[in-house]
């Protein structure tokens, strides 16, 4: 394959794994033996920036290349604008075969974000047997074509609980490997072209519940379904969770991310003896990642603290030395780098998609972009985890303070040295990460690190963000105005008592 005519892009995104569990970053557990192999070929991306700490605006941001101020496609309007091109249609429109292989139900053609990829195998057709898809999928429809957009939301975010629950728990086999022996068919059935290959690997998002290989390895003697697998009961304050528990859950996690871990081994395995490997760019990363415990809080809302936002990066490519990189780059960045990875960098023109950025491709020389040396996050208000949040809290005779950080936007600057987070409804926040990487003690005096990103943070606002704006949504009155099928449907998959 001619270099000049681009090269195959395998794209994983290991979904919710935090940097700090994984081996090439340094955890003293052995979670990644095959990527710890990997990262030896790879450049290893120690500052990493998400754009959100959840799904939807990161994928968005990764397959558009803008923040999500930009793309809008938040839980505030979880959906990318039909004007917007993507990433995947770009590599399309340049004679590229594209699948998107995913179990994570904001990846599918109802957010836009498939959009590009011909052959797709999305959260609706992967529930194992594909139970609930034909119900999901037509539900999916008439909520999404109406004003009732927080119903959709809701049947989103228990759709991932519901496969990973199935998928993963007693009784069922995870879906990963299923996925896994997709993308190694689709690779093969496109040996003698240009493919491009999307991966969402959902494992270690909750609930957890590893295969009993590594659950006895990582966690042994732990029950997953004696510890809390519900953040909302936790964040709420509805369910208490000490120090002894979250070691467990930690357990859990650990070895959702071994599965994962031995399953991209696998296909890294079969690239190599079809002779594949050489000529595939290679890009596995996180999407957010998740605390346990820290600051507080349990899952991966309500904060953008850097166990969320610093994540996992690694790239192998023949034109990248195989090294650590201490430069920060954005996940946005990996637009620009499939684009000129698939020689694809005119494409953008005929999808409208934003176009290629050269400055940006982590190709090229030294990132070159305006305030490049920051990176910057953009989380709106969290819809789908604030209505769940208040039935737990309503549940328990708990009452939330609207002004706290479950109903509060979030933006944030930041430089491997320092970070400041504007909050809209608490106290804005700054820290020198430099001196506290836990963010645990709050900058509060004159400090030069800090007033530069605080600068940088405004310019961004400026340039790509702009004031917050009312978003209430009134459930209730949704639920008024839906009929009874629907209502009786949502029963069904557990949204209504």
């Amino acid at each position: 394959m001619s270099a000049d005519a681009g090269r195959n892009v395998l794209f994983v995104v290991m979904d919710t794994v935090r940097k700090d569990h994984l081996t090439p970053y340094g955890y003293d557990r052995p979670t990644t033996p095959e990527l710890e192999e990997f990262a030896a070929e790879a450049r290893v991306y120690e500052q990493a920036v998400a754009q959100a700490p959840w799904t939807l605006p990161v994928h968005a941001s990764m397959f558009t290349g803008l923040y999500p101020a930009e793309h809008t496609a938040t839980q505030e309007a979880p959906y990318l604008p039909d004007d917007v091109g993507t990433l995947a249609e770009a590599v399309s429109a340049a004679g590229y075969a594209t699948a998107c292989y995913s179990s994570n139900a904001w990846i599918t053609p109802y957010t836009r974000l498939t959009d590009g990829f011909e052959a797709q195998d999305n959260f609706f057709e992967v529930l194992p047997g594909e139970a609930l898809s034909g119900v999901a999928a037509d539900l999916w429809q008439r909520v999404t074509d109406s004003r009732f957009r927080w119903v959709a939301d809701r049947l989103v975010e228990l759709g991932n609980e519901v496969h990973e629950h199935l998928a993963g728990g007693e009784g069922a086999d995870s879906k990963t490997p299923e996925i896994i022996d997709r993308v190694a068919d689709f690779a093969d059935d496109n040996a003698d072209g240009d493919w491009f290959a999307f991966v969402n690997l959902m494992d270690a998002h909750l609930p957890y519940y590893p295969p009993e290989e590594y659950r006895e390895e990582f966690a042994p003697g732990v029950d997953p379904t004696e510890v809390c697998q519900n953040s909302k009961e936790y964040n709420s304050g509805a369910r208490d969770i000490d120090e002894s528990e979250f070691e467990d859950i930690r357990g859990l996690y650990d070895a959702e991310i071994r599965h994962i871990d031995a399953e991209l081994g696998r296909l890294f395995d079969h690239l190599k003896e079809t002779g594949q490997w050489d000529d595939t760019v290679v890009v596995v990363c996180a999407d957010h990642g998740e605390l346990h415990g820290e600051h507080g809080l349990y899952g991966h809302e309500f904060a953008i603290y850097d166990p969320l936002v610093n994540v996992p990066l690694m790239v192998k490519h023949p034109d990248l030395e195989p090294e650590r990189a201490d430069e920060q780059v954005e996940l946005l960045d990996l637009y620009d780098t499939v684009l000129e990875s698939t020689a694809a960098t005119e494409a953008p023109g005929r999808v409208d998609a934003r176009p290629y950025e050269p400055g940006r491709s982590l190709l090229s020389e030294g990132r070159d972009v305006d305030d490049g040396e920051f990176a910057f996050v953009d989380y709106h208000r969290p819809v789908v985890e604030l209505q769940q949040l208040e039935t737990k809290a309503e549940g328990a005779g708990i009452t939330l303070e609207e002004d706290s950080r479950f109903y509060s936007r979030m933006r944030a600057a930041r430089r491997p040295d320092g970070k400041y987070i504007r909050n809209e409804r608490i106290d804005d926040e700054a820290y020198r990460l430099d001196e506290d990487p836990g963010e645990t003690s709050p900058s509060t005096g004159d400090d030069p690190v800090v007033d530069e990103v605080l600068a940088a943070l405004e310019r961004f606002e400026a340039d790509h963000a702009g004031e917050w704006g009312d978003a209430e949504t009134d459930a209730d009155e949704a639920l008024d105005h839906m009929d009874d099928d629907a209502k009786e449907r949502l029963q069904d998959l557990g949204y209504l008592e």
